[in-house]
């Protein structure tokens, strides 16, 4: 979910916009000043595209503020002149420039006519927004995002999984696991979370009375999160993870299964092993839940930024790396010596009864 400032472009910007796609123009900086989208600066084509590109868009960047560029390539489609969209968001930049530019950004590129913008780059250094840094954006687009083990195993048990009806007042047993009834009032925490009102819902599984109740609904932060993961028992988190990506703010609603290994017993291990993937289909299916990403954990300790950010957004590879053999070990002994067959051992001895005749 993105969110919007309520920032509008100026007159000014609205009347250079409809002079600027004739062709003349290669790049324009567009600031936010008085809570309105202004022209900072506009430069004219000069050479071709990439001759222009580092040329002219360096010296518009600066170290701690935030702006946008758009760049005229050579190329049209239907509607004109195809167009890049730069973000420019310094890493020395205050947060709140930061998080106003990247809550306007949709508002600019619907105004400017997104069918004329042919790419969307997002830039915290220079080297993100060079012609390098544009290419390699354009082959990481390419580029499929890889597929960690447990989401490989994940893929494969899902086509091969069987379906079953399952309801929220309902309790069966189905192909992939068991399903168990979530409470009304963790239904009602659930719809709260949907429409906004909760950041943060804990659930767990009344194992004696095969229910699935609410545990916790404390207002979380990212920092606090990993507290509310409990050491020693199983747990199914909702989180709404709010963050910026690529200069969009988003909010992302995140489905944890967070299982302390061997500190739990056997019998709970399985249980809520079986009932995870039937919750996630009451919450998606019939509580009508978004859940972006879902994830397993054994250690609340893992739930950083960092990791969340990596989970929701996977760096895309270029190129994938080919499997290497790993090295054996350096201490390894002698090659084992393997027993001779019958007919090899009476050669061997003819052969030496040979020699000895002849000296």
């Amino acid at each position: 979910m993105s969110h919007q400032t309520g920032i509008e472009a100026s007159d000014d910007l609205l009347a250079f916009f409809a002079r600027s796609k004739e062709g003349e123009v290669r790049v324009i900086r567009v600031d936010i000043e008085d809570e309105q989208l202004v022209l900072g600066k506009s430069v004219d084509t000069v050479g071709s595209w990439e001759d222009d590109f580092d040329k002219l868009i360096r010296p518009l960047l600066m170290e701690k503020q935030p702006c946008y560029i758009l760049y005229r390539l050579d190329t049209q489609n239907d509607m004109g002149y195809e167009w890049v969209f730069l973000s420019w968001s310094p890493d020395f930049a205050p947060v709140r420039q930061k998080m106003l530019y990247a809550g306007t950004r949709s508002t600019l590129k619907k105004t400017f006519g997104g069918g004329q913008i042919k790419e969307e780059v997002f830039g915290t250094t220079v080297e993100d927004l060079s012609l390098d840094g544009y290419k390699k954006h354009l082959d990481s687009q390419e580029a499929p995002a890889p597929l960690t083990f447990a989401e490989e195993e994940l893929q494969f048990i899902k086509k091969n999984e069987v379906n079953a009806e399952i309801g929220v007042d309902s309790k069966h047993q189905s192909m992939p696991g068991v399903t168990f009834p979530i409470s009304q009032d963790a239904a009602d925490k659930v719809q709260e979370l949907k429409m906004g009102e909760l950041n943060y819902v804990q659930l767990s599984l009344d194992i004696k009375n095969e229910r699935i109740c609410l545990e916790n609904t404390d207002d979380t932060s990212t920092a606090e999160l990993p507290s509310r993961v409990p050491t020693d028992q199983a747990r199914y988190h909702l989180f709404v993870f709010k963050h910026t990506h690529e200069g969009d703010y988003m909010e992302s609603i995140v489905f944890i299964y967070s299982m302390p290994g061997y500190k739990c017993s056997i019998k709970e291990r399985m249980l809520y092993s079986s009932a995870k993937s039937p919750l996630v289909d009451i919450l998606e299916n019939h509580l009508g839940l978004e859940l972006i990403k879902k994830i397993e954990i054994s250690d609340g300790a893992e739930l950083t930024e960092d990791f969340l950010q990596d989970e929701l957004h996977p760096k895309k590879n270029a190129v994938k790396q080919a499997f290497a053999k790993p090295k054996g070990p350096s201490n390894r002994g002698p090659r084992r010596m393997t027993k001779q067959r019958p007919e090899e051992a009476v050669e061997n001895n003819n052969d030496v009864e040979e020699q000895g005749s002849v000296i």
